[in-house]
């Protein structure tokens, strides 16, 4: 990614964040970013993985993950501060892309005792498996989840808890095209915000009935402002001795 568009990005994505209650559109973000609306979309897809509004709506929920964890705002408010008119439609949105309910993931801290997998699918009999490599560094509890887009949102397709990098395997996996999402911390601190996230991306990787075996590799690296937020909401991943809050 060359500069200017690098650039173009991190303009556009600091309009969303700043404006997370408000009404934007792809004109706004577009005008934000200095490009045409048309060329805009195609760049910032190809950068972070996601359309402009499918990432400014992952902003929200993320925004309102950190505020249902962190505050005694109500859910009401929350809703309004995050751009929902519906506290219907934001809890109804929140509970499908976290997995739990807003009060729900406030009750539990954003740490769920277990991760509901798909069960719309039939399985194919396939298992995926492969390595999640750190070349960064020493990493600790990894999470590894397959997913129809390049989010961590809704329920994983399959996923695996691994104790570090290393071998994963995932069985009967169902047919489709998946992406192979890996999360983790790294066991340092990088600044006095404490461990910092890595995640690692692989796909889509395409698994069919019969074939007994499909293989994807998937390295990680640390996360930057052009990734989505992870929705789901996973399990403390950080190093034991570390248990502060850290966004992911």
């Amino acid at each position: 990614m060359d500069e200017v568009v690098r650039q173009a990005m991190a303009r556009a994505i600091t309009t969303m964040r700043d404006h997370l209650g408000d009404r934007l559109t792809v004109d706004d973000l577009a005008r934000a970013a200095l490009f045409s609306k048309f060329h805009f979309t195609r760049v910032f897809l190809r950068a972070t993985g996601l359309s402009p509004g499918r990432f400014l709506s992952a902003l929200r929920l993320a925004e309102a993950k950190r505020l249902l964890a962190t505050t005694s705002i109500s859910v009401a408010d929350i809703s309004h501060q995050v751009g929902y008119s519906s506290v219907g439609t934001f809890s109804a949105r929140f509970s499908g892309s976290v997995g739990l309910s807003p009060s729900g993931y406030r009750q539990t801290r954003g740490l769920p005792p277990r991760i509901p997998e798909r069960a719309d699918q039939a399985p194919s009999g396939s298992t995926l498996r492969g390595n999640v490599r750190c070349p960064y560094g020493t990493a600790g509890t990894v999470f590894v989840g397959l997913f129809p887009a390049k989010i961590t949102e809704g329920r994983p397709a399959r996923y695996a808890i691994l104790s570090g990098p290393g071998p994963y395997a995932l069985a009967d996996v169902p047919p489709g095209a998946w992406y192979v999402i890996a999360h983790t911390f790294a066991a340092g601190y990088d600044d006095d915000r404490g461990p910092r996230p890595y995640t690692g991306l692989a796909g889509p990787v395409p698994v069919h009935r019969g074939v007994t075996a499909v293989l994807a590799d998937v390295r990680l690296r640390p996360r930057h402002s052009f990734d989505p937020p992870v929705l789901l909401a996973l399990p403390d991943l950080r190093p034991s001795a570390v248990r502060r809050p850290v966004a992911v």
